[in-house]
């Protein structure tokens, strides 16, 4: 029994894609005798033609945000430029203590103030102090 025409006619009445329409197997002789789509509408309402519900997709969900990304990264960015003031300051006080420091001891101390070593221009004069200069 082949009632393909009949499952587009009914996807037309009811305006729909013929994969949501269903067929009785116990009703198929009634089915196939429908030739009108008031016949099919009848039909549906006896139960022999059901119509599937639509399968719903997953939508694709908000990524979870982290709470206070904004002030983490203000927070990134002010320590940056405190990072950036400071060694600014110490590099150009150590360009000034050029004479009295040997190139070595400039390239360690260089790399220590890169480093975070130094917490201010104090400590950066006390360490050179210790040195012996």
């Amino acid at each position: 029994m082949n009632l393909k025409k009949k499952k587009a006619l009914a996807a037309r009445t009811f305006r729909i894609g013929e994969s949501r329409i269903e067929f009785v197997n116990a009703r198929l002789e009634e089915i196939k005798e429908a030739i009108t789509k008031q016949d099919i509408r009848d039909l549906h309402r006896d139960g022999a033609i059901i119509i599937k519900k639509i399968k719903g997709r997953k939508g694709h969900k908000k990524r979870k945000k982290k709470k206070n990304v904004e002030k983490l990264r203000k927070k990134i960015n002010k320590r940056k430029k405190e990072y950036v003031k400071l060694t600014r300051k110490l590099r150009k006080y150590l360009s000034e203590m050029k004479e009295k420091l040997t190139k070595k001891e400039r390239e360690d101390i260089r790399k220590k103030i890169k480093n975070k070593f130094f917490k201010n221009k104090s400590h950066l004069k006390d360490y050179i102090g210790e040195l012996g200069k």
